[in-house]
């Protein structure tokens, strides 16, 4: 192998940071895995340490000359963090630090090897991206947990404490997912009333609303078993994801990412079936985001033809 025939790749995230290292064939050498790389949620200094850490791991054992480009998709605001990112590069011997872009295009690059198409992405936030030519184009919600983010894990587990709050309210306890939520928040110490039970609930969600995201998993599990209101909300959030899609579609392929969209499950499958009745485009699922970018970092290296050829070796 020589010198200038290696790639970087960098998948930083709010929760963890992901490091691919690969030839221009698509061969991974190294991978490395870290703690959140986001510096708005964590600080420039922090989110640096943490994919330092990563691209530590996956350069172990590779000849840092042999790296010719580098990319880092980073979610948050990436306002002077590249020459943070440049230092660490420099301290691993790699001359030039990666060019650095927002983590929706490596997202979409995950999924597809065209060029032009959107993505949908559905976690604990939500967005539509359109991408032109591998760069970002327009956006649709991505607005945030208060205000947007309509058909994202957050929305969903809200939807299910709203519901079953209400539920309760009416003096109504039936319900597979309304037995779930409580058992989740109250265990078994329920009572006395159903109307207190409700109360409870809320001021839990009022103390924490972090502890709503993860009902979502639990409207998951109610709707595959049939639970009516589960699966009221399911389709309510795949209503949502389409109209998010139909703001910013404009042609080619769909991209599904985000863990309510890449994990199995009702809202997968019902935001599959709104959008095939929507539009003739293949809908393909994100793979690995740390492996796309040291895809996109190869792609001035290669010609249309094996970029196009090598793209599953790169996000396998």
């Amino acid at each position: 192998m020589k010198h200038g025939d290696v790639v970087v790749g960098v998948d930083a995230g709010a929760t963890s940071s992901r490091v691919a290292v690969h030839t221009l064939d698509g061969t991974r050498l190294g991978y490395g895995k870290a703690g959140g790389g986001n510096p708005s949620a964590h600080g420039v200094e922090a989110a640096a340490a943490a994919i330092g850490a990563a691209l530590a791991e996956a350069l172990e054992g590779v000849d840092p000359a042999r790296v010719s480009r580098s990319l880092a998709g980073v979610a948050g605001n990436v306002t002077d963090f590249g020459a943070a990112l440049g230092k660490l590069w420099a301290g691993h011997g790699i001359t030039a630090g990666p060019r650095l872009v927002n983590d929706v295009p490596i997202a979409y690059a995950a999924g597809s090897a065209a060029p032009s198409g959107t993505l949908l992405l559905s976690g604990t936030g939500a967005v539509a991206a359109r991408v032109t030519g591998h760069e970002l184009d327009a956006l649709s919600d991505g607005l945030g947990w208060l205000l947007g983010d309509a058909g994202s894990g957050f929305w969903i587990g809200r939807q299910a404490a709203k519901a079953v709050v209400h539920a309760l309210d009416r003096g109504d306890r039936g319900g597979l997912l309304s037995e779930l939520v409580v058992a989740r928040f109250l265990g078994d110490d329920r009572g006395p009333t159903p109307r207190r039970e409700a109360e409870r609930l809320v001021r839990f969600a009022q103390a924490d609303r972090t502890s709503l995201g993860p009902l979502s998993a639990l409207v998951s599990q109610a709707a595959s078993a049939g639970d009516p209101m589960a699966l009221e909300i399911a389709e309510r959030a795949a209503a949502h994801l389409a109209e998010t899609v139909a703001r910013v579609y404009d042609g080619g392929p769909i991209v599904l990412a985000g863990s309510v969209l890449t994990s199995e499950g009702p809202v997968r499958h019902a935001v599959r079936a709104e959008l095939e009745r929507r539009w003739d485009a293949e809908i393909s699922t994100a793979r690995d985001g740390a492996g796309a970018a040291a895809w996109l970092a190869a792609l001035p290296l290669l010609s249309a033809a094996e970029a196009a050829a090598r793209h599953a070796a790169f996000t396998g």
